[in-house]
C-alpha cells in the first residue's frame, strides 16, 4: 500500500530565519495524529538563511542525520567536533545520554538547504556517535546509495536504530528498482523534481508512506533527487 502525502498538507513554519517543512508533529506543528511513521520521528525539510542557525542546544535519546541539499551546514558540539558540510554530504550523531552541538549557515548570501530526520533509538543511553560523510555526486547518480544503515549493515554511516537510508539523483528517463524485504516498509520523499513510484507520480517536496508492497520501481519524470528509509514494520 502506498499513501501519498502531499507538501501542500504538511504543518509549515517561518521564523524569518528559518523556513520549516515539517513531515510530523514538530515545533510549532502540533498534530497527535501525525507522530511519527515506525522509529521515523521527525523529517523537517529547512531553509536556514544566510549568517543564521541553531544555536547550542541540547539533544538526548535521539538519533540524528542531516542531509544537505544546498548551500553549506557548519556544526559544532559539546564533544569537540567542528566542521562544514555540502550537497549530499551528511552529518550524523546518536545522543545517547545528552550532547550539545549547534547547525549555522555561515555564507554570506546562499541559503541552506537540509533535512533533519530524527530517528528513534533502540534503547535509552546507548553510547553517544558523531560522523560525517562526503559523499561524492558519482556515487548517487543513476544508482542508490545506501548512506545509513545499523551497525549490522553495510552503509559507511552506521547508527544504532533497524533502518536503512537511500539516496539517488536519477536522470529524466531512467529507473530504478528496489526488493522490500518482508515485514519492512518505506519513508519516501521527493527532495527535487518529480518521480513515478509503482505508477504514482510524487513531486518535489511530497511524500509517501509504503508499506506491504514488495518491490519499488522508481521512475524519473524529470531529473530526480529522492531519499527514503527503509526500516521494520511497525
Amino acid at each position: 500500500m502506498i499513501k501519498k502525502l502531499n507538501k501542500e498538507n504538511m504543518g509549515t513554519s517561518n521564523l524569518g530565519w528559518l523556513e520549516s517543512r515539517f513531515h510530523f508533529s514538530f515545533a510549532e506543528y502540533r498534530n497527535p495524529n501525525n507522530i511519527n511513521f515506525g522509529v521515523l520521528r521527525v523529517l523537517n525539510d529547512d531553509i536556514i538563511h544566510p549568517k543564521s542557525g541553531f544555536d547550542t542546544h541540547p539533544h538526548q535519546n535521539m538519533e540524528i542525520i542531516s542531509y544537505v541539499i544546498e548551500g553549506e551546514i557548519t556544526h559544532k558540539d559539546s564533544m569537540g567536533n567542528e566542521e562544514t558540510l555540502k550537497r549530499g554530504e551528511v552529518q550524523y550523531l546518536s545522543a545517547g545520554d545528552g550532547i550539545y552541538h549547534s547547525e549555522h549557515n555561515l555564507h554570506e548570501s546562499k541559503d541552506l538547504r537540509l533535512l533533519q530526520i530524527w530517528i528513534i533509538p533502540p534503547t535509552s543511553g546507548l553510547p553517544r556517535l558523531y560522523g560525517s560523510q562526503r559523499f561524492t555526486n558519482e556515487q548517487r547518480e543513476n544508482k542508490l546509495l545506501n548512506i545509513v544503515s545499523s551497525k549490522e549493515g553495510e552503509a559507511p554511516i552506521k547508527i544504532h536504530q533497524d533502518v536503512n537510508f537511500y539516496v539517488s539523483e536519477l536522470e529524466k528517463g531512467k529507473s530504478l528498482d528496489f526488493e522490500i524485504n518482508e515485514n519492512r516498509q518505506i519513508y519516501f520523499t521527493q527532495i527535487e523534481g518529480t518521480s513515478l513510484i509503482n505508477g504514482i507520480e510524487i513531486n518535489g517536496g511530497d511524500a509517501m508512506e509504503i508499506t506491504k508492497e514488495k518491490s519499488l520501481t522508481i521512475e524519473a519524470n524529470t531529473d530526480s533527487h529522492f531519499l527514503f528509509i527503509e526500516m521494520q514494520e511497525a
